[in-house]
């Protein structure tokens, strides 16, 4: 299957590529030709996930020479369960995202993607190119006339940017993945790439704009993972880790990838959850759940939307923000106003300037229809604590703030329709926010209390100055 430039002026490579590349040429996000439609046994009720990821992704690496072993790459990163737990009032629903070794949904992207591109290293080996290089001038054929790389005589992609099959100059250096975060994300990758020689970590946070036990989760690695307290926003990280692909050549020569959700590898692991809770939800109810998304950098949402253009058995699709009204506001006047992004309870969804919001206006071909089907509703900070003390009052439930704002909106604006909310980190990583909401002290699960105890390493980045790239380029674990 070829992905194309969400901006259009980038060569259409396979999947592998595009996961290795991380972004665009044009500095657009890769989306595929098409949506493939899902396979029956996709939506098998009782198809342990790994079996039902192996099987939603297949398509979107058919043809490329460069793929991976799919199941055995969905066995080695899900090995931990994403559970549809069945709540007290009939026909709800919560797919529960917290359950990987950082306790967030972040997990199951970055072990996709960390277990892709090692599996892409070491099959391709030393003197692999750096992500976008073009390869050998005869791996690639074009269409007639037209300069874009076309199918080989299979059928298949071509070994285009960044694919391991390309064969090319020797480069010494590992992969180096760049991940800006606004919490959850960052732990994530680390934790996904921690030990691995085949690549090192930059992970960029807002030094200000994480709770304490996000902050060990991005800074007790050290080793190939190196952690930066940017004196800014999440929009200042996630605009120097963008710059960095933006000088020309950088990304090939320094094999910059990127970890964020702009990362294809990232996005499609992510679909696979949204057809296992449709499939869950199908067998007991036999009807399309209205699903809830915390939504912050649309990475999220985006693989819902994706997994509902496939087949996927889901009615409507549902953003919840916090105070950043961006999308609502966009959504109410047509006109998208990226702004400075307020820090707000749910800080893992403070985005001013969502990056997947490309994807989602390629898919639905332009603002107006975006504006006609979907939805997006904001909660205030009063708004999460009110909703995280009801709910534990009337059912036990403990909801992590971002969890909270899905349940906000589907409480008010959807009540009794069969609903999914998404729960996307465990509330134990927002101790200080829950515990005086619910009055008791939460249990710290036994991952997260590993790396609390682990010492912490981070150093501090001016948003004003570009980051010294030039100088961790080097083996991995330096």
């Amino acid at each position: 299957m070829w992905f194309h430039s969400t901006r259009g002026g980038a060569v259409p490579v396979g999947a592998a590529a595009a996961i290795r590349a991380g972004m665009a040429a044009d500095g657009g996000l890769f989306v595929p030709e098409t949506l493939p439609a899902l396979a029956p046994e996709a939506l098998a009720p009782d198809l342990p996930f790994p079996d039902r990821a192996a099987s939603v992704l297949r398509p979107f690496f058919a043809g490329d020479p460069a793929a991976p072993d799919l199941d055995a790459l969905c066995r080695a990163a899900f090995t931990f369960p994403v559970p549809l737990r069945w709540r007290g009032e009939e026909g709800q629903a919560m797919l529960e995202l917290f359950h990987g070794p950082t306790l967030a949904f972040k997990d199951i992207g970055a072990r996709f993607l960390a277990e892709f591109l090692d599996a892409a290293e070491r099959a391709a080996g030393p003197g692999t190119l750096a992500p976008g290089d073009p390869g050998r001038p005869e791996a690639a054929r074009t269409f007639a006339g037209s300069g874009v790389a076309g199918p080989d005589d299979r059928g298949a992609p071509c070994h285009g940017p960044g694919s391991p099959a390309a064969a090319g100059p020797a480069s010494p250096l590992p992969l180096h993945v760049l991940v800006a975060t606004s919490g959850d994300t960052g732990g994530a990758v680390a934790a996904a790439f921690a030990g691995r020689a085949t690549a090192r970590v930059s992970v960029l946070f807002p030094a200000a704009g994480v709770s304490e036990r996000q902050r060990a989760q991005l800074t007790c690695w050290g080793g190939n993972v190196t952690a930066y307290a940017v004196a800014g926003t999440f929009d200042d990280c996630q605009r120097l880790v963008k710059a960095a692909f933006a000088v020309p050549g950088q990304a090939q020569r320094l094999r910059l990838t990127s970890a964020n959700s702009i990362n294809l590898g990232r996005l499609l692991p992510q679909v696979t959850y949204y057809v296992e809770a449709a499939a869950r939800f199908a067998a007991r109810l036999g009807e399309p759940p209205l699903v809830v998304v915390p939504t912050g950098n649309v990475g999220n949402v985006t693989a819902a939307f994706w997994a509902k253009a496939m087949g996927a058995p889901l009615g409507e699709i549902v953003l919840a923000v916090n105070a950043n009204r961006v999308l609502p506001d966009f959504l109410a006047t047509g006109e998208f106003r990226p702004r400075p992004s307020l820090a707000t309870l749910a800080n893992a969804m403070d985005v001013g300037n969502p990056s997947n919001w490309e994807r989602v206006r390629t898919l639905f071909g332009g603002d107006d229809k975006i504006c006609q089907q979907v939805q997006a509703y904001s909660v205030t900070d009063d708004e999460i604590r009110q909703t995280i003390r009801e709910v534990f009052a009337a059912t036990g439930e403990i909801l992590c703030p971002h969890t909270a704002v899905a349940e906000r909106v589907r409480r008010t604006r959807f009540p009794g329709r069969p609903a999914i909310v998404v729960a996307t980190a465990h509330p134990a990583k927002f101790e200080t926010i829950v515990e005086p909401l619910i009055g008791r002290a939460l249990p710290v699960p036994p991952a997260l209390a590993d790396l609390l105890a682990r010492p912490r390493r981070e150093h501090p980045l001016d948003p004003s100055s570009p980051p010294p790239w030039e100088e961790l380029a080097g083996p991995a674990g330096r």
